[in-house]
């Protein structure tokens, strides 16, 4: 037990930030061990990367002031915006609730203080669909009715919070005999433990003071050798959706009621104006599309949970390999070889989509014949990828991102942005490679890399092979007209001028430095598709082609025509033939054809 070390009476905004911040480094030591204990509803094992995610997020968005009201506004403002996660979500709908109970006009006494807490329960209850005990929501219930039961015993809110701290504790050991997934684990719940250790450091701050419970240094256990026995439980829906939503007068029931037949684990947080919306559904698509009938989606999540459950308890390899979702890699490739994608998105006006999870080509396709708005295409924010750069973190000894070409997209530079955050918390190896090419070009350099990983190559070994597998990646690319790329900014408008003038169908080709170049062009479709496979004819000359794949934007019947021409040529067959993304369709147009090869 901790022994007071000061008396606060009042609580003011910069002690509740700062109080606040206490806890979530607490959560920041200790999400190795949540993300490991990660096993309801799902044991997706990132429980704590997700309570990490969300602390981070109040913390970068937040400026203290002195008026407490306005600080835990800011606070349950900042928490909706960038929850992540069952947990998250609940935890930010409490702080909702806490902050709503306020009254601006009294100060915030122990009375008051205790009063707020049990009020904001309710809250988080309300945006659960249907709320489980033994889990987060029963150690915040438990808490802070004890809170309100000592509330006419002590008027010192150090006193307070070390006395409360015990009964958190109990009600968190409790939650094993709670729930049978726990049971069967030995485990304690992964969010209400997160809490729990939230609640240390908002104590640590009352009882150290500020800066000692900043700068504490917490002996956290290695985890990695720790016998846990984890379930193997079916997973009912595949994938973790999250969406925020902004508009007017948003009602968070009807939200629910009208989306909870899409899946389980549905929790609808937030306020008239904000709505944080979390669902494990098969079909993200289909969810994201019923929301947009409320409001307009500001941000969208979609995680794999049975890629996670697999990373949890059959890791592969011990090197995570990152790329974005311009790779083109097929899906089956993507989960033999585990590996991960950061998607960007699609624009259309103001609705946006994540590239291949909540738009698929065949979509993307109808939409753009449809809509009166030219499709754009947007790189991932650096935040998803130091989101997912810390969750792997916590399962691999080090990660390799390998992304489309620096010279075609900022994309490259969002990862080694987000990568440079999480090795200066974690201290682990992350690099990140321009591959200087796109669609399957890059796929095939991942690709390598992975069947490197499996033959038992080490990091350093990956790293010493990548500058010659990008020089032997080559893509060739055959245009139905130019418009689309001269208007994405990646060749020159006076190309594009000469081409329509004269009627040309060009071959575009991705040259050493990343940019995509005019390399030949014909008064046919067929003529220009010949030029293509005349210059791979040439580059392969005399070497072998370790392995090739055609991509395409809604020309399945080029495709095959290059399918036949390079298995004539190379007595194999692709290793995949794919519709391009859409991301990659929006700056290319429809009908464009083409080749990725990588010499051996």
């Amino acid at each position: 037990m901790k022994e007071p070390v000061q008396q606060i009476k009042e609580l003011d905004g910069k002690q509740l930030y700062y109080s606040f911040l206490a806890g979530a480094q607490r959560i920041f030591e200790h999400q190795t061990l949540l993300n490991k204990i990660n096993v309801f509803p799902v044991a997706d094992a990132d429980t704590g990367t997700n309570l990490a995610s969300t602390m981070r997020s109040i913390m970068d968005a937040i400026i203290p002031t002195e008026n407490l009201k306005q600080t835990a506004v800011a606070l349950a403002d900042a928490a909706l915006i960038g929850a992540r996660g069952n947990s998250g979500i609940i935890f930010a709908q409490f702080l909702y609730g806490f902050s709503n109970e306020i009254n601006p006009d009294e100060a915030l006494t122990v009375r008051s203080f205790a009063e707020s807490v049990k009020k904001a329960v309710a809250y988080a209850y309300d945006a659960i669909a249907n709320p489980v005990e033994g889990t987060i929501l029963t150690v915040i219930r438990d808490w802070a009715d004890y809170v309100y039961i000592l509330k006419d015993s002590f008027d010192d809110f150090t006193k307070l919070l070390v006395e409360a701290y015990s009964k958190a504790l109990e009600s968190l050991a409790a939650t094993t005999g709670k729930l049978e997934v726990l049971a069967r684990s030995h485990v304690v719940d992964a969010g209400a433990k997160g809490f729990v250790f939230w609640l240390e450091g908002f104590m640590d701050f009352f009882t150290m003071g500020a800066e000692k419970a900043m700068r504490r240094q917490v002996q956290v256990a290695d985890t990695s050798d720790e016998m846990v026995e984890m379930p193997h439980d079916v997973i009912n829906f595949r994938f973790c959706t999250e969406a925020l939503l902004v508009g007017n007068h948003l009602d968070k029931h009807k939200i629910r009621n009208f989306i909870q037949h899409c899946g389980d684990s549905l929790v609808v947080a937030g306020n008239p104006q904000k709505v944080r919306v979390h669902i494990h559904t098969d079909f993200p698509a289909e969810v994201f599309s019923q929301l947009q009938q409320f409001g307009n989606i500001t941000y969208q999540k979609v995680d794999d949970m049975v890629m996670q459950n697999e990373i949890q308890f059959n890791r592969k390899y011990n090197v995570a390999l990152v790329t974005d979702s311009s790779c083109d890699l097929p899906k089956e490739l993507i989960d033999q070889y585990q590996i991960h994608i950061v998607p960007l998105s699609v624009h259309f006006g103001e609705t946006y989509f994540l590239d291949r999870l909540t738009i698929n080509p065949p979509q993307f396709y109808a939409m753009q014949e449809k809509s009166d708005t030219n499709a754009t295409s947007a790189q991932p924010a650096s935040k998803e990828f130091q989101n997912k750069f810390e969750y792997l973190a916590t399962h691999y000894d080090s990660i390799i991102g390998i992304h489309l070409s620096q010279a075609l997209s900022g994309t490259w530079s969002s990862s080694e942005k987000g990568s440079k955050e999480v090795v200066g918390r974690t201290g682990k190896l992350i690099d990140i490679i321009n591959s200087k090419t796109l669609t399957a070009g890059l796929g095939l350099i991942v690709l390598r890399a992975a069947r490197a990983l499996e033959n038992g190559a080490t990091h350093a070994e990956l790293m010493s092979h990548m500058e010659d597998w990008k020089e032997k990646s080559k893509v060739r690319v055959s245009v139905k007209t130019l418009k689309y790329i001269v208007r994405s900014g990646r060749v020159s408008p006076f190309k594009s001028f000469v081409a329509k003038v004269l009627d040309l169908k060009p071959v575009i080709v991705i040259d050493g430095e990343g940019k995509a170049a005019l390399f030949s062009k014909s008064f046919s479709g067929k003529g220009s598709m010949k030029k293509v496979m005349q210059n791979i004819s040439k580059i392969s000359h005399g070497k072998k082609i370790w392995e090739y794949a055609i991509t395409h934007a809604n020309n399945p019947s080029a495709a095959s025509w290059y399918a036949v021409e390079m298995e004539k040529l190379t007595g194999k067959k692709p290793i995949f033939i794919d519709h391009a993304s859409p991301a990659l369709a929006a700056n290319t147009g429809p009908g464009i054809a083409c080749i990725s090869l990588m010499l051996e």
